[in-house]
């Protein structure tokens, strides 16, 4: 058991530091003249000042500081987030991305001189058409949910241009919790597909659901590997079902990283998928972005692309807004830019046998733990580990009451990130929690093998002190939370004097 250690500096919240009067600013005096507010700006201007905190410099940087030494990153080390990506972001692409010609680029210049950001752009989406088997690729998503609401809008757009109103979208219980919600926005309803014991979608399921729901069928909306980390292994018959429906298939491609060079979505009758650069293709991921869900469509979708699309005509990159069928514009500008750049070096850099070696290393890195971990921790699953593997408490909870959440905050004191835990849902998992873990290429043996380590002395722990490792974590600055109070009364203090 690791000795618990007690802080000296126990950290307050900001509001807490300071004084009213307190400053760490030094301005020069107003040189301009003074604006009414209110005569400017009407019901838009603060009437009372907000209720910042008032404090010096050395009372921010010593805050600021204090909680960046609690920040963990994947520089610092694992991070196993479940059907998360969390791989190391090689330092060249930060370097080339910081270039002053990519980093200083406007949207707004004139297209004359956007010709090198352009042919970024056009070359990055040629790379992923190839990878993916499909026509074109969208830029513009800025993230994979928005990625999916752009697939299914497509989706919608051209039932729409055949005189179809179809009003439903197959999903199964492993398809990732965003799916239903951009089927939502866009005025679907979803039916839940069921993948049982196996974990696996089967054809038969999908088969009786569009037999239920005659001419009614959408698409169906899949996560390939899903989040039980499974690889659909039926996927193109379920593709000819679906589009003997009338449907059409989606296929979340959040872990694409499994699959590079080893599986073309398109050519197993996927028409729609989005990929997520921040997780594949080692962008800057967490914290809320920026990201990027880029979206590869098949000749039945193309015409829907979102505007504009990057185009080349000779030797002139061009942006082409001139799309009779489009769903239009997606957002601002053109996509995150800095994101591509990163994206395009990374494969520039591997090569197209390197990224197949990326994917080799991060099923076999699954598949190391799988096998070390599987006599302690009970599979969720029997079928091959593709990026991740899900193990569940079953086993553990039964001998020593102690559950997947006590695990994850006990590795906290072990200096691990925890996995994520208890998705996907319970019901898919016959009611045990949960423990996702993927380690992606990035790691190696010998990390995984601590790793590893770590968790086998958790169960050796639960064994015998299980109060000890339910009062987890011990180490850390602040101790167990109570996440649900937390999410259900956040303490509200930015309010106006």
């Amino acid at each position: 058991m690791i000795e618990t250690r007690q802080l000296i500096h126990p950290e307050r919240p900001i509001f807490e530091h300071g004084a009213e009067g307190r400053s760490g600013a030094s301005l020069p005096e107003l040189d301009v003249p003074a604006i009414d507010a209110q005569k400017h700006f009407g019901k838009l201007a603060r009437v009372t000042l907000a209720a910042l905190p008032e404090v010096s410099e050395v009372e921010v940087t010593r805050h600021f500081t204090r909680l960046s030494r609690w920040n963990y990153a994947i520089d610092l080390g694992l991070y196993p987030l479940g059907s998360c990506t969390m791989k190391y972001n090689p330092k060249v692409n930060e370097r080339v991305a910081r270039m002053p010609g990519f980093a200083g680029v406007h949207p707004q210049q004139p297209e004359s001189t956007l010709q090198g950001a352009l042919e970024i752009m056009w070359r990055l989406e040629r790379v992923l058409c190839e990878l993916g088997g499909f026509r074109r690729v969208a830029l513009q998503p800025a993230a994979g949910a928005q990625g999916e609401l752009c697939g299914v809008m497509m989706i919608a757009a051209h039932h729409q241009s055949q005189g179809r109103a179809p009003s439903k979208v197959l999903i199964p219980d492993s398809a990732h919790g965003t799916n239903p919600a951009s089927c939502t926005l866009s005025s679907y309803t979803t039916v839940p597909l069921k993948t049982g014991e196996t974990g696996i979608v089967s054809v038969d399921t999908v088969a009786q659901a569009c037999a239920e729901n005659p001419g009614d069928i959408a698409a169906i909306m899949m996560t390939n590997p899903s989040t039980l980390g499974l690889f659909e292994t039926d996927l193109g018959k379920i593709a000819e079902v679906v589009h003997a429906a009338g449907g059409l298939v989606y296929m979340d491609g959040a872990n694409f990283n499994a699959l590079l060079g080893k599986v073309r979505p398109a050519e197993t009758g996927v028409d729609v998928m989005h990929i997520n650069l921040h997780k594949t293709f080692t962008t800057p991921h967490g914290g809320g972005g920026p990201g990027a869900g880029v979206v590869g469509v098949g000749a039945t979708l193309e015409p829907y692309l979102p505007t504009p699309t990057v185009e080349k005509e000779g030797d002139r990159y061009f942006l082409d807004y001139r799309r009779a069928k489009s769903i239009g514009r997606l957002r601002s500008f053109f996509g995150n830019f800095g994101m591509f750049v990163r994206a395009y070096t990374y494969m520039r850099e591997l090569g197209g046998p390197g990224l197949t070696l990326a994917t080799e290393m991060a099923v076999l890195n699954a598949n190391y733990i799988r096998a070390r971990l599987k006599d302690v921790y009970s599979l969720a699953y029997e079928a091959p580990s593709m990026h991740e593997v899900v193990f569940t408490d079953r086993k553990l909870k039964r001998e020593t009451s102690v559950q997947t959440l006590d695990v994850a905050k006990r590795l906290m004191d072990y200096g691990y990130h925890p996995p994520t835990i208890y998705f996907p849902l319970p019901a898919v998992t016959g009611g045990a929690g949960a423990l996702m873990i993927e380690p992606t290429e990035t790691e190696t043996k010998e990390t995984l093998d601590d790793f590893c380590d770590a968790l086998r002395a958790i169960a050796d722990e639960a064994k015998r002190d299980a109060e000890m490792v339910k009062q987890a974590p011990h180490q850390t600055a602040l101790g167990r939370l109570d996440e649900t109070r937390a999410a259900r009364q956040p303490i509200l203090r930015w309010r106006a004097k």
